[in-house]
């Protein structure tokens, strides 16, 4: 299972924090920056546990709130992510999703060279 979109910064609010968060500590980081109700993102937090996204423990000193933790990395979504992203846009051709991106946008040297490293790896790992 993946985030859908409207999941998609609740979860990662959880990913950059170090520390499993509560349903207002979450909602407290995305005011402003959603144009959802606190009662919203808390529904989507419970979607995010039913789809063993999210997992939750008890406060030990309020069976009420909750503390949220992601149960997948942002880097397994990603990788699914760009995986269907290939799929229905490229006929599953990652190599023409790749060039496509690539040629769409102006890279610095540095992104340049970032992407030649994870060239060079992923080169080493057919080996």
């Amino acid at each position: 299972m993946m985030p859908s979109e409207s999941e998609w910064p609740i979860m990662e609010v959880i990913w950059e924090s170090s520390m499993p968060l509560t349903s207002s500590a979450v909602i407290h980081k995305l005011q402003g920056k959603l144009n959802m109700t606190p009662k919203m993102i808390r529904v989507l937090m419970n979607r995010l546990c039913q789809k063993g996204l999210l997992s939750y423990t008890l406060d030990e000193k309020d069976a009420r709130v909750y503390h949220y933790s992601a149960m997948k990395s942002k880097e397994e979504c990603l990788k699914i992510k760009s995986k269907r992203f290939a799929d229905s846009f490229f006929s599953g051709n990652q190599t023409n999703a790749i060039a496509s991106l690539i040629q769409s946008i102006a890279l610095t040297d540095e992104e340049i060279s970032e992407l030649e490293e994870i060239l060079e790896k992923s080169k080493r790992k057919k080996k």
